[in-house]
């Protein structure tokens, strides 16, 4: 059986390129911690911006029950 695979979707406030990554539990852990933000960089316009994991990825969100 496959490990389980999260969604987590973005878009660039600046120029609204949307980025999608599937992630592992331990590759979300590995890069971003279990934090209410994950630091993001467009890949059009290169600009650095924060998203919210709520919005990013709502299922990671609600199973590492970050809401505490």
């Amino acid at each position: 059986m496959s490990e389980k695979k999260y969604q987590l979707k973005t878009a660039c406030p600046q120029c609204g390129c949307s980025a999608v990554s599937h992630l592992s539990k331990e590759e979300i852990q590995k890069k971003f911690g279990d934090v209410p933000n994950v630091d993001m960089e467009c890949g059009e316009c290169m600009l650095k911006y924060t998203a919210a994991m709520k919005d990013a990825c709502p299922e990671w969100d609600k199973e590492c029950q970050l809401k505490k």
